[in-house]
């Protein structure tokens, strides 16, 4: 007895292992319960403390909330340069924040505050800094990762193209194409350095 190609992917799709689950499902089972908010008072807060004075702060929480919303546990990454092995992401990195935040809140009213958000910027500063301490991150990650808001936070930031533009004092816009018209002229802007 032969089967068809055909019957063979009926049969497969059939098979309970290769049933897709729907989007609203898969969402479901990806999302952690807990949603970072833009309008966090926590979380302006702490923008106060680890970002620049200078950046949009309002604009780097709204990214960083973004990110954080749009992210799909066990996706597909890219593989690096050499390496073969695709990898899926992992679980959602705001899985940790709501501890997280608790614990910045309660180390504020441990100091006299009524939270996070109502302490005094320079003890902010001193709980943040004993945080990060404490979660033993020594680098800024590339992308959120979990091991600490606050870190999540400053390390979505600093590798933005809003970061470089504030850096360069220069409207580079490094993750949007310029195009060629123009190509040749220094980016819009202050101090944009010239290899003459």
């Amino acid at each position: 007895m032969t089967i068809s190609r055909r019957d063979a992917l009926k049969t497969l799709a059939a098979s309970p292992i290769f049933r897709l689950k729907p989007e609203a499902t898969l969402r479901a089972a990806s999302q952690s319960g807990f949603r970072v908010q833009a309008e966090d008072p926590a979380l302006t807060a702490l923008a106060d403390v680890v970002l620049p004075s200078e950046a949009d702060k309002k604009a780097a929480i709204a990214a960083f909330v973004s990110w954080i919303d749009n992210y799909k546990e066990g996706a597909d990454t890219d593989h690096g340069y050499g390496n073969t092995r695709v990898r899926a992401t992992g679980p959602s990195p705001a899985n940790s924040y709501p501890a997280q935040i608790a614990a910045l809140d309660n180390a504020a009213r441990a100091a006299g505050a009524t939270s996070f958000a109502a302490a005094s910027l320079e003890r902010r500063r001193t709980i943040v800094e004993a945080a990060i301490a404490a979660a033993k991150i020594e680098r800024l990650p590339t992308r959120p990762t979990g091991g600490h808001i606050a870190s999540d936070l400053m390390g979505h930031y600093f590798n933005s193209s809003a970061a470089n533009d504030l850096c360069y004092r220069a409207a580079i816009n490094r993750d949007a194409c310029r195009g060629l018209a123009g190509s040749d002229l220094p980016p819009k802007g202050g101090s944009y350095l010239q290899i003459k």
